[in-house]
């Protein structure tokens, strides 16, 4: 049991620094694009700006269920290890880049090799599932929170400091370094191919089916705001710049601090029952964007912005146990594959609803579209709920166990 925590500490690290790395450039890609189109082809930025962050998405999305299902045969360790190079190898190519459309290239490469999120779930459920599996993906998804808040503003300062190549170039080492402390985690097993007489364990499809619905829903609303927040807080709060940053980073904050304690609770229940759970805390996240478009100052803004994090703990890691718990322990890298990839549909989907609906209801009023995108979301959980029957998951669970205490 240490030997897990350990494993899974040092896991949780390689993930909140390399998350963190990834994320320094993030908010800079149409600024490089811009600078290298230069006066002449200046009328191709807003195309390229959006290539730059739908490009990868849309490529990861399309192929994280096949890395996992790789590592399934394989082993997770060796998916974390090529994930982490992948990303090194396209930031120090990004740095070199000087074309705009090979930079958009670069960046697709990165998302179709990449898949790490989806490869450390699933090696943490292979080597440390004793420990928990709500509160593993948690774990992990906080510090994917923390490594999302930290990198920008790092990634900020090496603009100011250096420029774009510089920042690429720190990703890169940063990277290296995670990649060297993953020689450290302990090999997981690859799983075995059943015998040719064996039957071989199902995927739960209905169920299945049913939390990748729910994983669209819930990233959609998150996302939503994306398109307009920036120019919310400016034009109909009037708040400085760097109430922006702060506010933006609150929910952050809480999804960090709060996921944990969910990951635990959830733990202590059936699927059918967190499910119950997770309807009402969608409709909790519904009332408090409701009273996040009331709020006329940025101090109630801000209040609800911290609880909105609280909210968002509960939802996208417990969403991804429900699949973990409840599929085979052979398949979960490439269900939880399909879980991520689903997350990424909804993401680009949110995006896409909050800046058109942005132009329909005017900013004024954008976030009670996020409000009724909630309560849509959380009347679709309630109809999942009574379509889809939840898998029972204590024959995985014994079969999980069997294997952690023949790796120990």
């Amino acid at each position: 049991m240490s030997s897990d925590r350990t494993a899974l500490r040092l896991l949780v690290m390689i993930q909140l620094v390399s998350m963190g790395a990834m994320e320094m450039s993030g908010p800079f890609w149409p600024l490089q694009i811009q600078k290298l189109l230069g006066v002449a082809n200046a009328h191709y930025t807003g195309l390229l700006s959006a290539l730059v962050y739908a490009g990868p998405m849309m490529a990861a999305m399309l192929l994280t269920p096949m890395w996992g299902r790789l590592g399934d045969r394989t082993g997770h360790k060796p998916m974390i290890l090529r994930a982490l190079l992948a990303l090194a190898v396209c930031q120090a190519l990004a740095a070199i880049a000087q074309d705009p459309w090979l930079l958009v290239a670069i960046r697709v490469v990165q998302g179709a090799l990449a898949g790490f999120i989806a490869a450390a779930q699933a090696y943490a459920l292979a080597c440390c599932g004793d420990v928990g599996r709500g509160h593993i993906l948690a774990r992990l998804q906080s510090a994917t929170a923390v490594g999302s808040l930290a990198g920008p503003v790092l990634g900020g300062w090496l603009m100011d400091v250096s420029g774009f190549a510089l920042l690429c170039y720190s990703a890169t080492a940063v990277c290296l370094l995670c990649a060297a402390l993953s020689l450290w985690l302990p090999s997981d097993a690859p799983r075995a191919r059943p015998a040719r007489n064996a039957t071989r364990a199902a995927l739960p499809k209905g169920w299945l089916g049913a939390m990748l619905g729910i994983i669209v829903l819930i990233q959609a609303a998150k996302m939503m705001p994306q398109p307009f927040y920036a120019l919310y807080v400016a034009d109909v709060l009037h708040a400085p710049a760097w109430l922006i940053g702060s506010s933006y980073a609150a929910s952050a904050l809480t999804l960090a601090l709060s996921a944990p304690l969910w990951g635990r609770l959830f733990d202590r229940h059936p699927p059918a029952h967190t499910l119950r759970i997770i309807e009402w805390v969608t409709w909790a996240c519904a009332l408090t964007l409701a009273f996040t478009a009331m709020a006329s100052e940025w101090l109630g803004f801000l209040a609800s912005r911290l609880l909105w994090g609280v909210w968002q703990g509960a939802l996208l890691p417990v969403a991804y146990t429900l699949i973990a718990s409840t599929v085979p322990p052979s398949q979960q890298g490439f269900a939880l594959g399909l879980g991520n990839s689903a997350a990424k549909a909804g993401a680009l989907c949110g995006a896409l609803i909050g800046g058109i609906g942005m132009g329909m209801v005017g900013l004024a009023h954008s976030f009670w579209l996020v409000a009724l995108t909630y309560a849509v979301a959380a009347v679709g959980i309630r109809g999942i709920r009574g379509l889809a029957r939840a898998p029972e998951p204590s024959d995985f669970s014994v079969n999980t166990s069997n294997n952690s205490k023949a790796r120990s």
